[in-house]
């Protein structure tokens, strides 16, 4: 709920969702200053915009002067740690810190679907808001799938529904974020050197659920233990899916057909295998998509199109092109160990395996299983090479080789394999040891497969 008084507000960090939210405040009455530490030059465009509509915009470094005595509260980033000095020392002042996606909230009045979970976000928010439009619906799809939830507060008109991605680093800096339909997919360890431990992490995942009344609908994966043994605790009504188990309520999978269950009974909405996405995981992000969308009013022949015809979203297990009978998948997005295992469980092998980026201290111990049945060569790049190479080398991976660059990670990568061979980029890892982003860090994939 928006605070009353209209007031003094700090935005640390001028990404996109940055601008957004100081745009959004400063067109409801608001004084804000906007705070990066990249230099003027860097974001020219952007300073220059948000001065013209009056902001205060303080370039170069996070300083402590910018915690002035009549500020409100401060909007942060969602990439931007609370550990660093400024972000402490607000803490201590006792000022809130919100994100970009609680403050855009109190300004919409719209039914909101948000989606969380360690993997499967953005697919399975790009289902439902797809689902929505093909049963004759306009959804509006934001968060961190790309687009700032401040710039589509304009269109949030009544009765059209808002499906939102919302990252952990998002919901942390929540407060009254609520969520008519709340849709939780799984937990697995992930930024834990943002929040410090796994408890920190799935304590701010479900924050998700923590305005929800018994009005609302939250959505469990009914196959994850940790998630099935917090529903009694929800306040709002809680609907399944699941893979491997018939739910009396929701979805789930009953002789090669994904079902909807309602009270105990099955209404079939499509068999699993003209289901377009492949891979078990995405079964499990479409069987969570078309729960969601029932309970928003999706229609079964809406929800049925989609799955048959939905092919992907660029970087998750993107077809890239197929050369000499070698295929190219480019899974960029698979930014932890849990993803990229997801990734090689998708493909029978044999799989030359492009991996590496930033090391964040995950444990990927748990790809040695499928290393070992799937993976003929590893071409591992970034911070966790020699890290990836041991667990390769333990789960008798034939070839393993260390690179300096994506562009010698594909070449050889092409070399290594033969006709009817799958050559997966899966990182496993972050990648802003070596890019901007994992968009960037596909996209030069791409580029460099085509032009192989």
């Amino acid at each position: 709920m928006e605070p009353v008084c209209k007031g003094h507000v700090l935005v640390v960090g001028m990404a996109k969702s940055g601008v957004g939210v100081a745009k959004l405040l400063l067109s409801r009455g608001y004084q804000v200053v906007v705070n990066d530490r990249r230099s003027r030059s860097e974001m020219e465009a952007s300073v220059a915009r948000l001065e013209a509509l009056g902001a205060t915009v303080v370039c170069g470094n996070h300083d402590l002067s910018l915690l002035k005595p009549n500020l409100d509260f401060i909007v942060k980033n969602p990439g931007i740690p609370y550990n660093i000095p400024l972000i402490q020392a607000a803490l201590e002042r006792q000022l809130p810190v919100y994100s970009e996606v609680e403050v855009a909230a109190w300004f919409i009045t719209t039914p909101i679907v948000a989606v969380t979970g360690s993997n499967g976000k953005t697919t399975t928010t790009t289902l439902i808001g797809e689902m929505l439009f093909h049963s004759g619906q306009q959804p509006l799809v934001a968060g961190n799938i790309g687009t700032a939830v401040s710039e589509v507060v304009g269109h949030a008109q009544a009765g059209v529904p808002l499906v939102l991605e919302v990252s952990s680093f998002q919901l942390q800096g929540t407060a009254s974020f609520h969520p008519h339909v709340a849709v939780l997919l799984n937990f697995y360890p992930a930024h834990l050197d943002y929040h410090g431990s796994f408890e920190n992490y799935t304590a701010a995942k479900w924050k998700i659920t923590e305005n929800q009344t018994s009005e609302d609908v939250v959505v469990l994966n009914y196959d994850q233990p940790l998630l099935r043994q917090r529903a009694e605790q929800l306040r709002a009504r809680v609907v399944w899916f699941s893979r491997l188990q018939l739910v009396s309520n929701g979805s789930a999978v009953e002789d090669g057909w994904i079902v909807l269950r309602l009270d105990g009974k099955s209404l079939p909405v499509l068999r699993v295998q003209d289901v377009a996405l492949p891979g078990e995981h995405n079964l499990e992000n479409a069987l969570a998509a078309v729960t969601a969308a029932w309970v928003m009013g999706g229609t079964v022949a809406g929800i049925a199109t989609v799955l048959q015809t939905f092919a992907g979203i660029e970087h998750r297990l993107e077809y890239v092109g197929k050369q000499e009978g070698i295929v190219f998948y480019n899974d960029s997005k698979a930014t932890n160990p849990t993803s990229a295992r997801q990734a090689l469980n998708s493909f029978p092998g044999p799989i030359v395996w492009i991996a590496g980026g930033l090391d964040r201290g995950d444990d990927f111990t748990i790809l040695e299983g499928l290393l070992a049945q799937r993976v003929k060569a590893a071409v591992l790049l970034g911070q966790s090479a020699q890290l990836l190479a041991e667990v390769c080398q333990r789960a008798g991976v034939p070839v393993v080789n260390l690179v300096t660059s994506l562009a010698e990670a594909v070449a050889l990568a092409r070399d290594l394999a033969n006709s009817g061979d799958v050559v997966l980029l899966s990182p496993g890892c972050a990648s802003w040891d070596m890019f901007t982003s994992f968009e960037e860090r596909g996209r030069m994939f791409k580029n460099l497969v085509h032009t192989l």
